[in-house]
């Protein structure tokens, strides 16, 4: 909870999450309940003593040197899923933790060849995951949006080899779209120029991380090159004027991750992030977890994160919201209807000011 009096009203806000990473929400407590039932052998101990227990890995999360030491605990957990029942489990925790926190929509990640490389069946994951995405929407009011992501330290070509396997469901609408993850610094977002070209001539909506550890010619080349209608991170360009004018005039929506960039060391404190830049030079973004069992907080701790280090106002918070609903990659008419929630929600906290 912040220390803002608009704690309350930004608890209440209609919230539209872009950038959340459905492995990135997996509990320590699901993980080592998982690798008991599925017969998953953890580290020992004696060479991590971070697998001790779920408290012990939960606090071994908190002190993270660089992104490649996230992913290397990232990657170890996602070993642990192997039906189509544990994507499921995985993402209704995280469908019930957001729909707490405010959450009405929720474009979600997922990373199919961390599992595939494993010998996971890609249709088992899209199953486990699209069950949970129908039951949000079912019982929770949270439409859904399932975007696969791409891993950048693997080759393109494996990419590709996953693109054609994804083919049927993004042309369905199964899958919103396509997006590029992983270890920024030394796979160049152009590498995958030519999978995200495949994307395009098919029609298919593109993100990419970009600016995480990266500066702003990661994000540059992410537009120039992948053709992405949004910029996931975008720390990166904080220092290039030009740029932040670039997106600002394309209309590109930032996905902003605070609690993330401070956990990952991308800056010491979140008043350091490009936020008030971002608002004064009319650049669209979201606030969004990123990973949130890792990195200390799901989405209205983001928020409150970005209100206590900013003490931005209702009106800039209702611009915010406004912007993450039309950068949304759902229809117009689940648009207008969080739109309508919006305005009920400002209109009711005006009245109590």
């Amino acid at each position: 909870m912040c220390r803002s009096p608009l704690h309350p009203f930004l608890a209440a806000v209609p919230k539209c999450e872009h950038h959340i990473h459905l492995e990135g929400s997996l509990e320590p407590s699901l993980l080592f309940s998982l690798a008991s039932q599925n017969n998953i052998s953890l580290p020992s101990s004696d060479t991590d003593p971070a697998f001790a227990s779920p408290t012990a890995l939960l606090a071994r999360y908190s002190q993270f040197a660089n992104l490649d030491d996230f992913l290397r605990y990232y990657y170890i957990a996602m070993s642990v899923l192997v039906h189509a029942a544990d994507f499921e489990e995985l993402a209704w925790q995280y469908f019930q933790h957001a729909q707490v926190d405010g959450v009405v929509h929720a474009e979600v990640f997922f990373d199919p060849q961390a599992h595939t490389g494993r010998g996971v069946g890609y249709s088992t994951i899209v199953e486990g995951f699209t069950r949970a995405c129908e039951r949000a929407n079912r019982e929770l009011g949270i439409s859904t949006k399932l975007i696969l992501c791409f891993l950048r330290h693997l080759p393109a070509k494996e990419a590709e080899t996953t693109f054609e396997a994804a083919r049927g469901d993004l042309l369905s609408g199964l899958l919103a779209g396509v997006g590029l993850d992983s270890s920024e610094v030394g796979f160049p977002a152009g590498l995958f120029a030519g999978v995200f070209e495949m994307a395009g001539k098919l029609g298919v909506r593109r993100t990419a991380h970009a600016g995480e550890e990266g500066g702003p010619d990661m994000v540059r080349e992410a537009m120039e090159c992948l053709g992405t209608e949004r910029i996931d991170h975008g720390v990166g360009m904080r220092s290039d004027d030009s740029l932040i004018k670039e997106v600002a005039h394309r209309g590109l929506l930032v996905t902003v991750c605070p609690l993330s960039n401070v956990r990952l060391r991308v800056v010491k404190e979140v008043s350091e992030l490009p936020i008030r830049k971002f608002l004064d030079m009319g650049v669209k973004f979201s606030i969004n977890s990123d990973d949130p069992s890792y990195f200390g907080g799901y989405i209205l701790d983001c928020y409150c994160a970005v209100q206590d280090a900013f003490g931005l106002s209702m009106e800039e918070w209702e611009s915010i919201a406004t912007n993450a609903i039309g950068g949304s990659w759902c229809g117009d008419k689940r648009k207008t209807e969080m739109l309508k929630m919006l305005k009920d929600v400002v209109r009711k906290h005006q009245k109590s000011r």
